[in-house]
């Protein structure tokens, strides 16, 4: 694929259509994403649209770093709201159908280039919020989704949603990385493995996360006689049953919940830490684990999606062998079993992170995506 601006010649248009954005109270970490790369296109001379739902507080039409956001709707009605929006708009080169579970629907009614755009295939996300059987119809309307969407060309951030989309039988996939916010330290200080394993886990507090696992580990590994304490950073609808487990564990004194952090705060923790534990049940990419990484800090993650992508095993970190607290700690124990092994997954953890520096990344996807809105053939 060619990375040189094509569309730059010509202003081109673009609509993202996207659950949220970055002005929601739950917007996250596609939301960052998805406006790193939406300002890039504005920097390069392009319009820019973001249609979203609706939410308390929220203007119906904005305009931020050049982008016009426009909100209406909600889950059940936003689709419809789009269309009828953005039909009335001058004509787009591209719209960019961002899924998160429920698509937008744009190929049958954009009448311009449509690109899918996903993080991560949800399929067992599904069962970490929902019962049966919402949670059985859930992953059977993806799977439908997929399908309905199969001659749609996709834009995903890791190799595991390809391979997932492709085996629910999409046939033209675009793995493009995603960049980070966080600028790599300058130099890799020391941090010694010590006597006490300092832990942190970075992530919104859902079922989906399983922070819970990260818990139980440290439990563990007080068991197994070895001083460690965990920082929880985030908030969310299970943060009180979080606490209560660690009460119920008898480890409150090990485990700190220190709520949202800042930026500053949050990479000077994560510089602190020996190692970040991710046990999520999935991911589009990780960003928190290449975050950790810019700070120096290697991460220890369950063998899902989207985290063996982030996580080079046996190099950048550990990625365990089995989804449960007891393998969380063998991985622990492995990263940290010498100062030699911990030093080397440091540096490299280090280095592979500059990879993913938003003036690396954001060229080659914004040439991707003018080459879409352009309607040339992908390479």
């Amino acid at each position: 694929m060619r990375s040189a601006s094509i569309g730059s010649a010509r202003r081109l248009r673009f609509l993202m259509l996207n659950w949220r954005d970055p002005e929601n109270p739950l917007a996250g970490g596609a939301e960052r994403v998805s406006l790193a790369f939406m300002r890039g296109l504005v920097e390069r001379g392009h319009t820019v649209d973001w249609f979203t739902y609706a939410f308390p507080g929220g203007a119906t039409e904005v305009v931020r770093d050049g982008i016009r956001y426009r909100r209406e709707g909600g889950m059940k009605s936003a689709a419809w709201r789009a269309r009828c929006w953005a039909l009335r708009q001058p004509r787009y080169d591209l719209v960019i159908d961002q899924h998160h579970g429920l698509p937008w629907f744009a190929p049958w009614w954009c009448g311009t280039r449509c690109l899918a755009y996903i993080h991560e295939v949800l399929g067992p996300i599904w069962g970490s919020f929902y019962r049966w059987p919402v949670s059985t119809f859930g992953r059977w309307q993806e799977r439908w989704t997929h399908r309905l969407y199969h001659r749609v060309p996709f834009w995903v951030p890791s190799e595991s949603t390809s391979h997932s989309l492709m085996r629910h039988g999409v046939r033209d996939v675009h793995v493009l990385p995603n960049g980070v916010d966080v600028e790599p330290l300058e130099e890799l200080p020391d941090k010694s493995v010590g006597n006490s394993v300092r832990l942190i886990a970075v992530s919104r507090l859902a079922p989906n996360k399983r922070v819970d696992h990260a818990i139980r580990a440290v439990a563990l590994l007080r068991a197994r006689q070895v001083p460690v304490e965990l920082t929880v950073v985030g908030e969310g609808m299970v943060s009180g049953a979080l606490r209560q487990l660690a009460a119920d564990l008898g480890v409150v004194e090990s485990v700190r919940f220190v709520g949202y952090q800042a930026e500053p705060a949050k990479l000077e923790r994560l510089r602190e830490s020996h190692l970040l534990v991710h046990p999520s049940v999935r991911e589009g990419w990780g960003l928190n684990v290449i975050e950790a990484n810019a700070m120096g800090t290697p991460a220890v993650v369950y063998p899902v999606d989207g985290l063996v992508d982030s996580t080079v095993d046996r190099v950048t970190g550990c990625v365990t062998a089995r989804e449960t607290p007891e393998s969380l700690v063998d991985g622990i124990q492995w990263a940290l079993a010498s100062e030699g092994r911990y030093r080397g997954l440091r540096e490299a953890a280090w280095k592979r992170s500059r990879e993913f520096r938003w003036t690396a990344v954001i060229p080659r996807v914004c040439g991707f995506l003018e080459e879409v809105a352009c309607g040339q053939k992908l390479v």
